[in-house]
């Protein structure tokens, strides 16, 4: 039995497929955790997404932002963006199945000494704090998809509704308020992050590579409340690609961008490095 852990797939679901006949991955004896961001931008994010569910049993998946944003797109709280490629997902007879199962998916996963999580967390985080968190955010998705969503959206830094409608994302405390907003500030930071000034506070809009972190700012594991021996593993950063560390694991290596599918072994270490196939990635 292995478990590896897979790097942001994004719809390169012929890339996967060239990766599990690597890993010679059997669902019956081995695990697959992956870091989210199953779809969006590659050219088969409905394949993708219809392996997943088809081996719900064999395998774990965080929320990534883009599984949020074709949630987003199904409630009709964000239109299609130029680069999306989730009309297949979107218009295919089993989207409320392959919707719904998105939606009760987790948004960190720990076992083992490992922790999953899409994007990162804040530094001062222990693994209390990162617990409570990632609940905020699962109960709020649960409670109300649409309503949290908007709540998201809202507190997007970069997004492009945040301005015309920050006072409108429906709550239980009022717009914008209460349960959907610590939610969707929570899902924020898991899904989001990459960077944090001084102070430990995320700045969502650098998708850069390190060398060009602004003055004053550094990537969110330089230091980390997290027991010793817990290793972080995520993706989310493309730009900084495959990177290994004792305490962080970065499996991003920009599949999509025409870089490479990357899947880690937990119970050794070993790295499996696909390279995009032609026609999964887009140009830069």
């Amino acid at each position: 039995m292995a478990t590896w852990v897979v790097g942001d797939v994004q719809g390169c679901f012929s890339t996967f497929r060239r990766l599990l006949d690597r890993i010679e991955f059997r669902p019956e004896r081995d695990r697959l955790w992956f870091a989210g961001d199953l779809v969006n931008r590659g050219p088969d994010s409905l394949g993708m997404l219809r392996w997943a569910y088809r081996h719900r049993d064999s395998i774990v998946c965080v929320l990534g932002n883009h599984d949020l944003h074709l949630l987003a797109q199904r409630e009709g709280v964000i239109p299609a963006r130029r680069r999306d490629t989730l009309v297949p997902v979107l218009a295919a007879p089993d989207a409320d199945d392959l919707c719904d199962w998105v939606a009760g998916l987790p948004f960190v996963h720990r076992e083992d000494g490992f922790l999953l999580v899409h994007a990162g967390v804040l530094p001062r985080w222990d693994l209390s704090d990162i617990e409570a968190a990632a609940g905020d955010a699962k109960g709020a998705l649960a409670e109300d998809r649409g309503g949290f969503l908007r709540a998201l959206y809202s507190v997007r830094g970069d997004g492009p509704r945040r301005k015309k409608n920050a006072d409108e994302a429906p709550g239980p405390n009022g717009p914008a308020g209460g349960r959907h907003l610590a939610g969707a500030t929570a899902a924020s930071v898991l899904t989001r992050i990459r960077i944090v000034d001084a102070a430990g506070i995320p700045s969502f809009a650098f998708d850069g590579v390190p060398e060009t972190i602004p003055p004053g700012h550094r990537p969110w594991f330089e230091s980390v409340s997290l027991p010793a021996g817990m290793t972080v593993l995520f993706g989310h950063w493309a730009a900084l690609g495959l990177m290994v560390s004792e305490r962080a694991v970065c499996l991003d290596s920009g599949c999509v961008w025409n870089g490479s599918l990357t899947a880690l072994r937990l119970e050794d270490g070993a790295l499996m490095v696909q390279p995009a196939a032609e026609g999964d990635g887009q140009p830069l």
